[in-house]
């Protein structure tokens, strides 16, 4: 008889046990879970807009199906894309580019996670200012570096302030993540604010920044949006502008990201999408030269009725007693504290515990503050109906209101 080897547990390696599943797609997948067992639950979990695809959109689709464009596209994006592209830069953000220094992804997500392994050494330091979106510290710890959360609060804003950079930076930076309009608080960063942030920057020739703008379009402030570069130009030889059509166009099954940056960069981007993923889908591409390049008046519909939503959720947030909702200029996400409500409920110790208590009670399926690096807050998508956030609104001050 042959000897046997013992079993080997089939184990994931190192780098992925210390990753967490995001936490957003949890919810919103226990919120799933919960209607097909029968439940009535309404999640504000997603940040996914309730709008259709503008049909201009999804006629360009069509065609390009019609059209036989189904064939292996350009791992870092076709010509036409790269083109309209490059027109979006210069006509939003005043920004010039060359096809060489723009990438196409899978969406913009994994636009940021290839550069992430493109330039991270194991243990380069990449700066994350806190509240972030829920997936930049794992990815970043999936590409081999190390997340440094730098926390702000309602003091500076929910933005990193000039001295909390200068305080995190060491020999072993190499990524700063910049994200405005913000997920999850919505916050922009204002001219000055960019500037003296940049005059700091402008002292670390090592850091590359990375600026995740793909909620540009959902803003709703008096001054313009600005991105970095149009108030510190000088930052455009390490600065990556990244963005997509997800959000803005309600494309977020279509998979586009793209970004701007030096031609370095985006030749080690293409390394690494051409041994992933390859280039991202032919369809998808003219789909998305079609927004960019078409007209824009859907965006500016779907930005006003997100400004409505918000000021309704401002107000409404507000009026509930233990909870404080601070203003924002974008995205579409209401990120109010709720801690005064966990500190009076007996037996809820934290916004963890406070979201799984409106799941069970309430049936509003909300992200927790904690998944955010913002202990004590929650945050609440209002891309939604109104009726359904007047819902659960009534909701929630109801379960309160019996606890």
């Amino acid at each position: 008889m042959k000897h046997q080897e013992p079993a080997v547990p089939l184990r994931p390696s190192h780098r992925i046990a210390q990753i967490k599943p995001s936490a957003t797609i949890a919810v919103a997948q226990k919120a799933r879970e919960l209607r097909a067992a029968g439940r009535d639950i309404i999640s504000l979990g997603f940040g996914e807009p309730d709008f259709d695809t503008p049909d201009h959109i999804k006629a360009a689709a069509i065609e390009a199906i019609q059209a036989g464009d189904t064939k292996y596209p350009p791992v870092d994006g076709t010509a036409a894309l790269k083109d309209a592209i490059i027109a979006k830069f210069k006509r939003d953000n005043n920004l010039s580019y060359e096809p060489g220094e723009i990438t196409v992804g899978n969406g913009a997500k994994q636009v940021l996670f290839n550069l992430m392994c493109a330039i991270l050494n194991d243990e380069d330091e990449v700066l994350i200012p806190a509240p972030y979106w829920v997936s930049y510290p794992d990815m970043v710890k999936m590409a081999g570096g190390a997340p440094v959360i730098v926390s702000t609060g309602a003091e500076s804003d929910y933005k990193i302030t000039p001295r909390m950079l200068r305080s995190a930076l060491t020999g072993r930076s190499r990524l700063l993540l910049l994200n405005a309009p913000s997920n999850p608080t919505g916050k922009v960063y204002t001219e000055e604010e960019y500037f003296e942030l940049g005059r700091v920057l402008q002292e670390h020739s090592r850091l590359v920044i990375a600026c995740d703008d793909i909620y540009e379009h959902i803003y709703w402030a008096d001054s313009p949006f600005r991105t970095l570069l149009n108030v510190c130009p000088e930052l455009k030889d390490r600065t990556v502008v990244v963005n997509g059509v997800s959000k803005a166009y309600a494309m977020t099954g279509w998979r586009i990201g793209y970004a701007g940056g030096p031609a370095p960069l985006m030749n080690a981007i293409r390394k690494v999408q051409s041994q992933s993923t390859s280039g991202a889908c032919s369809i998808s591409q003219a789909a998305a030269t079609a927004a960019l390049d078409g007209s824009q008046d859907c965006v500016a519909d779907m930005r006003d009725e997100f400004h409505k939503r918000y000021e309704y959720m401002l107000k409404a947030l507000n009026d509930i007693d233990g909870v404080h909702c601070p203003e924002c200029d974008g995205a579409f996400y209401a990120f109010p504290s709720f801690q005064g409500v966990i500190d009076r409920m007996d037996g809820i110790h934290n916004d963890t515990e406070l979201c799984e208590w409106f799941l069970e009670n309430a049936g509003v399926a909300m992200v927790p503050g904690t998944a955010f690096g913002a202990p004590g807050h929650i945050r609440l998508s209002f891309a939604t109906s109104m009726e359904q956030l007047q819902e659960c609104i009534a909701r929630i001050e109801g379960a309160l209101k019996n606890a």
